[in-house]
């Protein structure tokens, strides 16, 4: 299972971005899989930002991102995104997607790893 994650760029405080992150692999299964977005600024440990179930049906946020990013998924392409709206210049990090069987939203749940895409949000 390999994901690719896209979409990342330099935007203004303010600005919006939608990551991207193409999911490949004959053993993946997309409803099987939850899928989770992270990031991780430098001298920072990762962090968890939005989740999806497999089925789509239930999106989780962590606090300071509710309200301004959405997490979708399309499991007939294999693709998950994440639409950031208001981004501010703190959220300047590296975003990765990554892929769960289990439940928890723990960076160490994660059964695969993207390797990242760079936000940079200038003030």
């Amino acid at each position: 299972v390999q994901l690719q994650a896209s979409g990342g760029g330099l935007v203004q405080a303010g600005g919006s971005l939608r990551l991207s992150c193409a999911v490949s692999g004959r053993t993946f299964t997309p409803s099987r899989y939850n899928m989770g977005w992270f990031r991780q600024a430098p001298g920072k440990e990762r962090e968890f930002v939005a989740g999806i179930r497999g089925s789509a049906d239930d999106t989780y946020y962590t606090h300071s991102v509710k309200g301004r990013f959405t997490i979708s998924r399309d499991n007939a392409k294999n693709t998950v995104y994440l639409q950031m709206n208001s981004l501010k210049p703190e959220e300047t990090a590296v975003y990765y997607c990554a892929a769960t069987s289990g439940d928890g939203w723990s960076h160490k749940s994660m059964d695969y790893w993207g390797k990242g895409t760079q936000v940079t949000v200038s003030s």
